[in-house]
């Protein structure tokens, strides 16, 4: 997923851009918001701030909403009330108050493009890899034409994952999206569930893991 981090607070940038780049995400940071216009249709998600030192990040966000498309998340220490509904009527698809987890940012900005993709119609409900083929409405997953039984969970790891298409499927998400929370006694089970998905799959090498970060969907092995 491409990301564009519109942030003239070089402090929150240079914590934000790297976390979110070990998560898998393709990062790209402006000070300003000079060039915004001429990014956004590059990238998949703006992260807007609003208190920038050339525009009001209110204005800011109608002009990208006027030319682009693209998911709109304002992270702004303006909370109130007020605030935030300027900018959900500018165009913003979320707002997130200041400060922020991080995990908390990186499952709004997965929210926002899952509900985008629906609205589109993708992702696709059948990913292929070699011969491995999920159906993610039907939830089927059949492995060289034979259909393989999964549990409720495995399957929903494995959907998580496929549909990342090849981009690293943060732990914390699939804990969170999962299970519900994320603990210790989540993260074993997790580990049991990816182990028990490569056999019943018997290809070994289709989740990969990051270490430290997630998995992604690999190739046929």
């Amino acid at each position: 997923m491409r990301v564009l981090l519109v942030e003239d607070d070089d402090r929150v940038a240079g914590a934000l851009v790297p976390a979110l780049t070990r998560r898998g995400l393709a990062m790209q940071r402006l000070a300003s918001g000079a060039g915004v216009l001429d990014r956004v249709h590059e990238v998949d998600v703006v992260l807007l701030d609003l208190g920038l030192p050339d525009i009001d990040g209110v204005v800011l966000c109608r002009q990208i909403r006027a030319v682009s498309d693209v998911a709109v998340i304002v992270v702004s220490a303006r909370g109130e009330v007020d605030d935030r509904v300027q900018g959900l009527r500018a165009g913003a698809d979320d707002y997130l108050v200041k400060p922020y987890d991080v995990e908390e940012l990186l499952a709004r900005v997965e929210a926002v493009r899952r509900r985008r993709g629906e609205r589109a119609g993708v992702p696709e409900p059948v990913i292929e890899v070699g011969d491995v083929r999920i159906d993610l409405a039907r939830h089927e997953v059949l492995v060289d034409g034979q259909s393989i039984a999964l549990s409720r969970k495995e399957f929903q790891v494995l959907a998580l994952v496929a549909g990342a298409r090849g981009t690293v499927c943060s732990r914390e998400h699939v804990l969170t999206e999962v299970w519900g929370h994320r603990g210790a006694a989540e993260s074993r089970s997790l580990d049991v569930h990816v182990a028990t998905l490569r056999t019943k799959l018997g290809r070994p090498a289709l989740i990969e893991t990051v270490r430290g970060v997630g998995y992604r969907l690999g190739g046929r092995g």
